[in-house]
């Protein structure tokens, strides 16, 4: 089966975490796409999450870079999915990151997708969000509720650590 490196970045501001409607997947997912040739994971999350929500965001880091120099070291990602994708049929192997806006980066403006913050408290009831295109509402799935809470705890953990510097 083919495979395709993705990678999905929770912007998490506060005690919310921003989610779209997935017109395809018809679901709420993290903002995220492929990695592309000659650039690795957290370079990907960052220009995806830009591109798809306007927002510049850096990697919030839950682990400690080891003791060296070189090689270059990118922080890992806080898990990996195999997601099996209907359309091919493939799989996609994904980076979840957590990420936070960059104070003062401008924000773009972007229109063409559905957006919405989802509070800690929304995710911990599983509750529906609506879903503006098809006026109904649906759930959130299990493992982007699951990781959305983590997203924000971590990154709340982190600000009250010191703001433990994000990643390139």
């Amino acid at each position: 089966m083919r495979r395709h490196l993705t990678v999905s970045g929770f912007v998490v501001e506060g005690e919310r975490t921003l989610l779209h409607w997935h017109r395809k997947n018809q679901m709420w997912l993290p903002p995220g796409g492929h990695v592309e040739p000659d650039e690795d994971p957290v370079q990907a999350v960052v220009r995806e999450v830009l591109e798809e929500t306007g927002f510049t965001v850096e990697v919030v880091p839950h682990a400690a870079p080891l003791a060296f120099d070189e090689p270059v070291q990118i922080p890992p990602p806080y898990a990996v999915l195999v997601e099996d994708i209907a359309e091919g049929p493939h799989q996609h192997i994904d980076c979840i990151y957590f990420t936070r806006p960059v104070a003062g980066a401008p924000r773009l403006e972007r229109t063409e997708d559905a957006f919405v913050w989802v509070t800690k408290e929304q995710l911990t009831r599983d509750e529906a969000l609506p879903v503006a295109s098809c006026g109904v509402d649906l759930l959130v799935p299990a493992d982007v509720r699951l990781l959305g809470l983590a997203a924000i705890g971590h990154v709340r953990h982190a600000r009250a650590r010191g703001g433990a510097e994000g990643a390139r």
